[in-house]
């Protein structure tokens, strides 16, 4: 089975956990920043047998920084399923998602709210209708905090998306499109207690052509200080494909092994 090379590969860069946005203050600033490098790897694999076989795999990976006038954070989600066709008996894949991205924000000051950022990302799902999708974008990002336990993150700005649309058999050859687009995107992070957390992610790239979001809403538990259980709830979603047959609306349920490093 593929599973199994896609572990070795994913295992060094497996997983993310709900560390994906960094948090500062807005009325009461905290100040201390993170000098180190902080990172989480998330790892979940379901197989099933009997009636109906399936193996499911979920890899994920998160890199943040927060020091002086800078935030850095990075993530490597991986994602793709494959189930037992009954009248063939052979394996179909039913999923297979990559998606990648960077993020770099400016603080005006060390203690500020306020900064400007810059994003790029790069996913390719072949069953969402398009072979690639990439977008850069840079704006005005601010962090709050409500509570000492609750922290948002906000961003706007507007940015550029280059497409590439699956080829249809018996088709024309199809070229890649790029057009401007606006990106909106908001995080919350919940310390509900010691040992669990919620979090919830939302993104949109609003285009002429396409608009493109995603949001994932997830609540981990520590098993130890290192390691946690995580469940979560991601939907994706494109305003337009080039199939009929192309679902606008992905979902993904997962509960998964966080690491925290």
């Amino acid at each position: 089975m593929r599973f199994s090379l896609l572990f070795a590969s994913l295992f060094l860069p497996v997983v993310a956990s709900a560390q994906t946005f960094m948090f500062d203050d807005a009325d009461d600033i905290d100040t201390e920043t993170v000098e180190e490098w902080e990172a989480s790897a998330e790892f979940g694999l379901l197989y099933t047998s009997g009636n109906t076989e399936t193996e499911s795999l979920k890899g994920k990976f998160n890199a943040s920084r927060d020091i002086q006038n800078w935030r850095h954070k990075g993530v490597f989600d991986y994602y793709t399923a494959e189930q037992e066709d009954q009248e063939t008996g052979e394996s179909v894949e039913t999923a297979d998602r990559m998606f990648v991205s960077a993020q770099s924000n400016y603080k005006f000051d060390p203690d500020s709210r306020d900064s400007l950022f810059v994003f790029g990302s790069y996913e390719e799902d072949e069953f969402s209708g398009f072979e690639y999708q990439a977008t850069v974008a840079t704006g005005y990002g601010a962090r709050y905090r409500y509570d000492e336990d609750i922290y948002a993150d906000y961003e706007i700005g507007p940015g550029y998306s280059r497409t590439k649309p699956v080829q249809v058999e018996g088709e024309p050859p199809v070229e890649s499109d790029g057009s401007m687009i606006l990106r909106l995107a908001g995080g919350l992070n919940w310390k509900i207690s010691e040992n669990s957390r919620f979090n919830a992610l939302l993104s949109s790239e609003i285009g002429e052509d396409n608009t493109k979001s995603k949001a994932e809403l997830s609540v981990s538990a520590n098993i130890n200080s290192s390691l946690a259980m995580k469940f979560s709830v991601g939907a994706n979603h494109n305003s337009q494909v080039a199939d009929e047959s192309i679902e606008k609306l992905d979902t993904e349920t997962a509960v998964t092994l966080v690491y925290s490093f």
